[in-house]
């Protein structure tokens, strides 16, 4: 009898393996990349829009074992993925984790069109009209508010790609640095657990503080419980950047600290003498250490 469940059990364990290799035998191998070429090229029928994504992978990450990884969204992601293995990423201090940077493939002012569009929430025409004026376009041009139909492209286009050819799991994050901020703040505020790690950098919540930050504010202040899983969140700034960005920054991660919710580990950090855009490595680091830290 014991004999019989042993042979049961090898046939199983072996049955198991052969599942496990035949299912990472199909999962691609990561790339070696040439310049700044992207891995994949995806074309979004949600959109109508196509995306650059750029990967990085854990040094010892394999076809031939069985052991799949979280994953870390980063938006503009063709900016950023000179950052994903270099030196100002301090990944002795971080979980193993796959990096997906993810970007629009058109370049210069149609780039910001779109990230306008993808990234806010809201339309706001006073925003529309201003930033038209200052590019110098022709009214119509700009559009904010297309963000639902990002984050529906990201769970039912991108997300789906990135899981059935690389060994992912389950445990996902968003980071965004800019429009990008605005974004993963919106993710974090709308959440379903689709996302749990989120890194919210340089979030340009000028642009919705009417209908964005201050109805946040008051969603922190009312409201002592959250029903979400356990959620890690890192919110960053450059102590150079505009004094209307650092204050809206400082605001809302005083209110969301203040209201201690349960079920969220929240920190926040204000990077001295860095600009809009000399932060990003330095707030990438931070949240790749805040929200993957090793325990």
């Amino acid at each position: 009898m014991i004999i019989e469940k042993s042979q049961k059990l090898l046939f199983t364990t072996f049955s198991l393996l052969i599942f496990y290799n035949l299912l990472f035998s199909q999962k691609l191998e990561p790339k070696e990349r040439i310049g700044h070429e992207p891995d994949h090229i995806i074309s979004s029928e949600i959109t109508k829009k196509e995306y650059l994504i750029h990967l990085s992978f854990p040094k010892n990450y394999s076809n031939r074992d069985t052991i799949t990884y979280p994953v870390l969204y980063v938006l503009d992601g063709k900016s950023t993925h000179r950052y994903f293995n270099s030196s100002y990423i301090d990944f002795e201090k971080t979980e193993n984790v796959i990096l997906v940077g993810i970007s629009h493939k058109v370049n210069g002012m149609e780039s910001r069109i779109n990230r306008f569009n993808d990234y806010t929430a809201y339309r706001d025409t006073i925003s529309d009209r201003k930033f038209e004026k200052k590019f110098g376009l022709e009214k119509g041009t700009i559009k904010t508010g297309g963000a639902d139909n990002f984050l529906e492209c990201i769970k039912k286009e991108i997300v789906p790609f990135i899981d059935k050819h690389y060994k992912t799991n389950s445990d996902r994050g968003i980071s965004g640095h800019s429009l990008g901020g605005l974004f993963t703040a919106y993710c974090f505020l709308s959440s379903d657990n689709y996302f749990t790690r989120f890194g919210i950098n340089s979030p340009s919540f000028q642009l919705n503080e009417e209908i964005f930050l201050e109805p946040a504010i008051i969603k922190f202040t009312n409201n002592q419980k959250w029903d979400i899983k356990p959620t890690k969140v890192f919110i960053s700034t450059g102590e150079d950047e505009s004094p209307e960005m650092v204050s809206n920054m400082v605001k809302f991660s005083l209110h969301l600290k203040k209201r201690n919710y349960e079920n969220i580990d929240m920190n926040w950090r204000i990077y001295r003498n860095e600009t809009h855009a000399s932060v990003i490595p330095s707030s990438l680091n931070g949240t790749l250490i805040t929200i993957y830290g090793k325990e």
